[in-house]
């Protein structure tokens, strides 16, 4: 019997599917050894802990990471670099208002603990979001701070409304302008959304092809394809994964959009204006709402 347990593979926190496989299958054999009844009692003992302790390193994992986040000046900073842009130790900075020396050591941590990445491009060190993982953490984080959080207090400014319009969130578009875009797709059957997640039809690829969205190499990206990602200020889903970037990239690429300096706001242009009213059918009025005004026509490229 002690050989049998020995054989039982360490049970640990499940990091994939092939763990979470592995796992059932070492509770799997020990359970079979508790059935023969003749299992040592301190051996038991020892494999019933495991999960106990891996629960706990879990847990300091999860303090150690909202640890890092909950920091003001390191909150600013991530949520800065979620514009999609790299930035530089100086201007994460001046956005979040300490000193050079400061930010670096803000950056150390957070590049150490892999949330924040860090390129260099001649004498300069570019720093960005590491992943669309801890990406979605963000968002994720944002939008219970905004949702389920009670409202506090904040006094409206030009800024604050020009990123509740149109802002980039992480590589896609986000605001009223993001979401109106992915009610028009819904509404014309060219995407699905749902809570779990979208598809894009076959009417969908088409149409986001001709207007110059590169959707045909999903089968080479490690990406999600497309997703449903909650708006913090709409409350309702915009688009996100590989489609919601190649919307935004398109619409950055035409000059349809462009982008503010020192925010994650972007405006939309008179050739914007237009060209969002006859591709997706949007009436983009004077008092800032998104409408759909027509059904989207796929001839427009």
């Amino acid at each position: 019997m002690v050989c049998l347990l020995m054989m039982i593979p360490p049970i640990r926190f499940a990091r994939d599917k092939a763990d979470a496989s592995g796992i059932i299958a070492a509770w799997i054999a020990l359970s079979f050894a508790i059935s023969s009844a003749r299992a040592e009692p301190s051996l038991l003992a020892d494999e019933a802990a495991r999960p106990l302790e891996s629960d706990m390193v879990a847990a300091a994992n999860l303090v150690e990471v909202a640890a890092l986040v909950g920091d003001t000046a390191r909150a600013t900073m991530l949520a800065a670099l979620m514009g999609g842009q790299a930035l530089t130790a100086s201007e994460l900075a001046y956005l979040a208002r300490i000193s050079r020396s400061t930010a670096s050591e803000h950056l150390a941590k957070l590049v150490e603990a892999r949330l924040v990445a860090v390129s260099k491009k001649r004498r300069y060190r570019y720093y960005h979001i590491a992943s669309p993982l801890v990406a979605r953490m963000i968002e994720g984080i944002k939008a219970v701070a905004a949702i389920e959080v009670p409202p506090r207090y904040q006094p409206r400014s030009a800024q604050d409304d020009a990123l509740r319009f149109a802002r980039t969130c992480y590589d896609h578009l986000a605001g009223r302008l993001g979401v109106a875009i992915a009610d028009a797709l819904v509404a014309n059957g060219y995407v699905v959304l749902d809570e779990d997640g979208g598809e894009v039809t076959d009417a969908g690829a088409r149409f986001l092809t001709a207007f110059g969205a590169d959707v045909t190499s999903k089968s080479r990206s490690k990406r999600i394809f497309c997703r449903p990602c909650l708006d913090w200020s709409e409350r309702r889903y915009h688009l996100a994964g590989l489609v919601g970037a190649e919307i935004c990239r398109r619409l950055l690429e035409l000059g349809w959009l462009m982008r503010e300096r020192d925010t994650r706001a972007v405006r939309v242009t008179p050739a914007g204006r237009v060209g969002l009213n006859d591709t997706f059918g949007l009436d983009l009025g004077g008092d800032g709402r998104a409408r759909s005004t027509a059904k989207i026509e796929t001839t427009t490229t």
